[in-house]
């Protein structure tokens, strides 16, 4: 039994499945297993991953799933102590596993860690440093656009994008898996509240590289499918992790941050895609599963409060 599992779920992705999994078969850490997910790929990907890599274990879903369902087949089939999400257009550093494994080994009460993901063509600019969560119900990347050399020291996040990020298997059992919910987009920022929800830590590790090509098969960074799946699981977030009495503590905070939000995408021609999912936000919260509240908690939902407010400072100044 390997100790560290590598997940990867795989939706079209031929023109960087290759690359992401030679790079993995370069690590200096050794005692892993890789699965690649496919969400009923029709580009060839599967294909290439089934003839060119017989040691990947491959795992072909009967139609496209999205990404927590496919994070969540591979945690079926895998007993390891770690499991490692990577996005497959990726690539990543030689000694990229063994600098999570050692962060993660630093405190048992360490859920994930994040790594420090570089742009794939601007390497010398930050993709994301961990993940930080604010008061105006906005999900953010540490760093994003900023020089790399900033982001040099290992430190608490709220939480690691799961596009490259390692996770305490013994925690995932207890708090739940990768809500299949989501579909795409913001499921590693709900698993990583809920980590934090029992007191547990997400760290981001800056010796852990991978290059991100970012986008890669959604297309851009702002797309009217990414805007409206964001925009839902925005609403679902909020309503899922924030006790009642929290949500009316933010609300003026909500409010302002949903209104700039639908101002921006007005702007920039994606205002239909983002009512429309603020829309099936709204139905989804009717819908979906609310993390139970236990006021043994309640030092943490404190703490996670403070956060949310220092995090809406940073992201208006030159802190992240």
């Amino acid at each position: 039994m390997s100790k560290v599992s590598v997940i990867i779920p795989n939706y079209k992705g031929i023109d960087f499945i290759r690359g992401c999994l030679d790079s993995l078969k370069k690590q200096s850490y050794e005692d892993c297993e890789i699965i690649v997910a496919d969400n009923f790929s029709d580009d060839g990907s599967a294909d290439i991953v089934e003839k060119e890599y017989p040691d990947v274990k491959l795992i072909r879903l009967p139609q496209n799933y999205g990404f927590s369902r496919a994070i969540n087949e591979g945690l079926k089939i895998s007993k390891a102590d770690y499991v490692l999400l990577l996005n497959n257009d990726t690539t990543v550093h030689e000694r990229f596993i063994e600098k999570l494994v050692a962060a993660m080994e630093s405190d048992e009460r360490i859920f994930s860690v994040a790594s420090k993901m570089l742009q794939m063509y601007e390497p010398e600019k930050i993709d994301g440093a961990g993940d930080l969560y604010c008061a105006l119900g906005w999900a953010f990347a540490r760093g994003k656009d900023k020089p790399e050399d900033r982001y040099a020291n290992r430190q608490n996040v709220f939480a690691a994008c799961g596009g490259a990020a390692l996770y305490r298997r013994r925690i995932l059992d207890e708090i739940g898996w990768f809500d299949e919910f989501h579909f795409a987009y913001l499921e590693d920022v709900d698993i990583g509240y809920r980590a934090r929800i029992m007191g547990y830590r997400n760290v981001y590790e800056p010796e852990a590289i991978v290059y991100h090509a970012g986008s890669g098969v959604s297309g851009s960074r702002h797309n009217d499918f990414k805007v409206r799946l964001s925009a839902r699981n925005n609403m679902y977030i909020i309503m899922k992790n924030m006790p009642t009495l929290q949500i009316i503590i933010n609300l003026p905070f909500l409010l302002a941050g949903f209104g700039v939000k639908a101002l921006f995408f007005i702007l920039t021609g994606h205002g239909r895609a983002y009512l429309s999912g603020i829309k099936r936000g709204y139905l989804l919260c009717r819908e979906g599963r609310k993390y139970p509240y236990s006021s043994a908690n309640f030092k943490n939902y404190v703490r996670i409060q403070l956060e949310l407010y220092l995090n809406t400072i940073k992201r208006f100044t030159d802190l992240i």
